[in-house]
């Protein structure tokens, strides 16, 4: 869910993802000012959260170039935080809302697709997530990266997207067809916690090897910043965690009965007379 650091990226190789960070937010709001019939404002503050999280990941906390843990406390924030921010702020939802019906099926048809089914299982995220940082951190990708901007920057959204995607299939409101029940979701989120523990405990433990292909290694600065992967990912997954037993409990609450207006402006309640029972008024005088 998170990496050590890539030493040596510059503030400069920010600019065109913090451009992009940009359009996400802008674009959002766009679509929130046609949605005409009222979008909720805690889905745009959810949304735009997002869009800073990422935003100050790629900038202030991106320049520390050379400290392991700033490193860390960047990809904390584009692997957990950031995506969950975004999931909360249901972007395919309002964009069913803002486009025309006839896109609004092919995207319907989209998210039926069996592939996307696949890689959007709970499950499935959670490999894309732990699993694909096992495989940045165990191998000489992780010593690439810092040699070359692509690839960190490719590694960067990686990063993003699975997150995104892991969150949505645990917690997203965003639409999920068969998305599978809370005891799936549960099981993957704790399965993917173990494994970001597992992780971090042994690269504090092997941080005189790994990650593999260092030219320069400080060993006291990667246990540091493996003990902030380690107590880091806590929080993101206790995050995740209550995002995903409230929206739970919303679902199994029983939804208030529509009331008539005069209740809804605070009147007396009017108690609804059969036909039957009404009362009419005698003949006699």
């Amino acid at each position: 869910m998170t990496s050590l650091a890539h030493p040596g990226t510059g503030g400069e190789s920010a600019t065109l993802p913090l451009a992009a960070v940009a359009v996400l937010a802008l674009g959002y709001l766009l679509a929130v000012s046609r949605d005409g019939r009222g979008w909720r404002r805690r889905r745009t503050v959810a949304w735009l959260t997002g869009c800073a999280v990422l935003a100050v990941a790629l900038g202030p906390v991106g320049g520390g170039a050379g400290d392991p843990r700033a490193h860390m406390a960047q990809h904390l924030l584009l692997g957990m935080v950031a995506p969950l921010a975004l999931a909360l702020g249901a972007p395919v939802t309002l964009l069913l809302r803002v486009v025309p019906p006839p896109v609004g099926r092919r995207i319907g048809r989209f998210l039926r697709a069996r592939p996307v089914h696949v890689l959007a299982h709970p499950v499935t995220a959670a490999l894309l997530t732990t699993g694909g940082l096992a495989l940045v951190l165990l191998t000489p990708l992780y010593a690439a990266a810092e040699r070359d901007p692509v690839l960190h920057q490719a590694l960067h959204l990686h990063y993003v997207a699975a997150g995104y995607l892991f969150a949505w299939s645990v917690a997203g409101p965003d639409p999920a067809p068969r998305r599978p029940g809370p005891a799936v979701r549960v099981g993957a989120l704790l399965g993917a916690g173990a494994g970001h523990a597992v992780l971090a405990k042994y690269l504090y433990a092997h941080a005189a090897t790994l990650p593999p292909g260092l030219p320069d290694r400080d060993v006291a600065a990667l246990r540091a910043a493996a003990r902030l992967m380690y107590y880091g990912g806590d929080v993101g997954e206790l995050l995740l965690a209550v995002a995903l037993f409230v929206a739970w409990y919303r679902r199994g609450r029983p939804r208030r009965p529509a009331l008539p207006d005069g209740d809804r402006r605070g009147a007396t309640p009017v108690t609804p007379v059969s036909r039957r029972t009404r009362f009419r008024p005698s003949s006699a005088g």
